[in-house]
């Protein structure tokens, strides 16, 4: 079930293609889930990728961990949810979550950890925080 702190979701439909021949999503694609919803978020907080890197900025993801709960299958419909945290001086942490609509089952738990980058190095994400609501 879900936690009542996710400041985010968005919604999804299972597309044949996703599948693998087991008839279920095929775990890499978990991750564009989670990928597309992190993405959507920065987005709804005003954080352009490409502005931020012609400003010599890169947001990149440094680890990824997912826990495999229960398979979607084609058709279904999911929400992913997600609430961002700072961790340390560089590191961004995303929690999320997928869950199976309309009765909840959790699908997947997953930590994105990101960081902000200045010519290949780790940099405060500054203005970034501030845009997220982070401390």
């Amino acid at each position: 079930m879900t936690e009542n702190n996710f400041t985010f979701s968005l919604e999804f439909t299972v597309r044949d293609y996703e599948c693998d021949l087991q008839g279920v999503v095929n775990n890499a694609n978990y991750q564009h889930y989670l990928e597309h919803a992190r993405h959507e978020y920065l987005v709804s907080k005003g954080i352009s990728f490409s502005r931020l890197h012609d400003e010599g900025i890169d947001l990149i993801v440094s680890k990824v961990e997912i826990d495999y709960k229960y398979p979607l299958r084609s058709r279904d419909r999911f929400v992913v949810r997600l609430r961002a945290e700072r961790e340390g001086n560089v590191r961004l942490l995303f929690i999320q979550e997928i869950c199976r609509l309309p009765d909840e089952k959790l699908v997947v738990r997953g930590r994105v950890t990101g960081v902000a980058t200045k010519n290949g190095k780790p940099v405060s994400p500054g203005n970034i925080v501030e845009q997220l609501g982070l401390k």
